[in-house]
């Protein structure tokens, strides 16, 4: 069923980008629903998505940065949990229209016999997804305007492009640059989830899950701290504050850990119907991140890479910050410097807070064979680097009929025999426990 025809109850808080073809080209339909009518974390669909068979997208680079495309099956070892996993099925997609209309080479022997030219000539379909539930203000007009400068160049004969945010914006299929630059103009932060930090308790999700789920005592006496110096308390005791604290956590871990299940979900839902596109599809995510530490959301990016590894979908990301520090200046020191000079607490966690949030696009980037440009001031050469793809993407499919769906996470490792390369493939998979299972 197409994602447009679901009942409306099943489109809250996800973009649904239906493609259609119209006149041998697509273009892509605006979600259905506004993601301000999100249910509430506890009242969120969930997906529970059964794996018989692991699709692993792997890139592997030479010392130089190309990627190789003349491995073979038996040239690649996959171990899950420390064993090695078998290699039913085995190809070699090229995503590069330059590799495929060259002449054959060595590659071509191993990959798919049914290439054929029509296949080698497919039009090239890229989408870039402005996060701009995350990226503050400054971020967002500077990863406009690199946008504004990509759209505005001319694009391959065969490309096409669309741009959509998470919000919901979508200027749909197109190689008319003026629909891409006005989308583009449009795209604006969203404040449906922003953490803005003039609460009182100023209790941030980092902070909330640091409390409430890691049940970190120096997190909690920190968040106390700063909280009766800003509110400035006088005759409350320690336990009432503490009680304060708790209950604004609370509410902040669910919050987050609602922002950061639509905004996932809403990733899966394009890189899925991108797969019913013709030729090459690459998805380039164009955010400042966010953090993902629950399990609910490691199984939702695990989610999203077994979809880009069926769709054959690229996904690139590119860290709107630029070069950052994870240091804490003054205008996010908290109120109170007491406790931070004493324990160190709001340095650690600016730093953690600074670094884990880039993890979700290196994850993404890393497990569908695609590149993560971060920590890096010249944004505008990254976009563009994104928006090439890698030549060669070997495609590795396993069995998991021996797997045990209990919903424990198996770390992967890919082994591959050949000197002086880099290999790009996800850390890991999610066996899901079947639909109904009790936890």
């Amino acid at each position: 069923m197409s994602l447009l025809a679901r009942p409306k109850k099943h489109l809250r808080a996800l973009v649904a980008c239906l493609l259609l073809a119209s006149g041998g080209f697509a273009t892509v339909a605006r979600h259905a629903q506004s993601t301000k009518d999100a249910p509430l974390a506890g009242q969120a669909p969930k997906i529970q998505v059964q794996v018989s068979e692991l699709i692993l997208s792997v890139v592997v680079r030479d010392s130089s940065g190309r990627a190789v495309g003349s491995l073979g099956k038996d040239q690649f070892q996959v171990l899950d949990r420390g064993k090695p996993r078998s290699i039913a099925g085995f190809h070699i997609e090229k995503r590069s229209q330059e590799d495929a209309a060259a002449a054959d080479g060595p590659a071509d022997q191993s990959a798919r016999n049914d290439t054929k030219p029509a296949a080698r000539a497919a039009r090239r379909f890229i989408v870039i997804l402005f996060d701009d539930r995350h990226m503050e203000e400054t971020e967002l007009l500077r990863a406009r305007s690199l946008g504004t400068k990509v759209a505005g160049e001319a694009q391959e004969k065969e490309d096409a492009m669309a741009i959509l945010s998470v919000s919901g914006l979508n200027s749909g299929f197109t190689q008319d640059r003026r629909k891409l630059l006005d989308a583009i103009a449009k795209i604006q932060p969203q404040d449906l989830y922003r953490h803005t930090g003039r609460e009182c308790p100023d209790v941030d999700y980092y902070l909330a899950d640091q409390i409430v789920n890691q049940r970190s005592e120096l997190a909690l006496q920190s968040a106390v701290q700063n909280y009766e110096t800003c509110a400035n308390l006088i005759g409350v005791t320690r336990a009432m504050s503490e009680s304060m604290v708790r209950s604004v956590a609370r509410r902040a871990l669910e919050q987050g850990d609602q922002d950061v299940r639509v905004t996932l979900s809403i990733v899966r839902e394009v890189v899925r119907e991108m797969g019913t596109l013709p030729g090459e599809r690459a998805l380039i995510l164009v955010s400042s991140g966010f953090l993902t530490p629950t399990a609910e959301a490691r199984s939702l990016k695990s989610q999203i890479m077994d979809v880009a590894a069926s769709a054959s979908v690229t996904i690139n990301a590119l860290d709107a910050r630029g070069l950052y520090s994870t240091e804490i200046d003054a205008s996010q020191q908290g109120v109170s410097s007491t406790m931070a000079m004493l324990t160190g607490a709001d340095s650690a966690a600016h730093r953690s807070k600074a670094v884990g949030s880039e993890n979700v696009m290196a994850e993404l980037a890393a497990g569908t064979g695609g590149t993560f440009f971060h920590n890096n001031n010249d944004l505008n050469g990254g976009l563009r680097l994104l928006m090439a793809s890698p030549e060669y993407v070997y495609v590795l499919e396993c069995p998991l009929s021996d797997v045990k769906q209990d919903g424990s996470y198996h770390p992967l490792h890919v082994n591959v025999a050949a000197k002086n390369v880099t290999i790009q493939a996800r850390a890991g998979y999610f066996a899901a426990k079947p639909a109904g299972a009790k936890n």
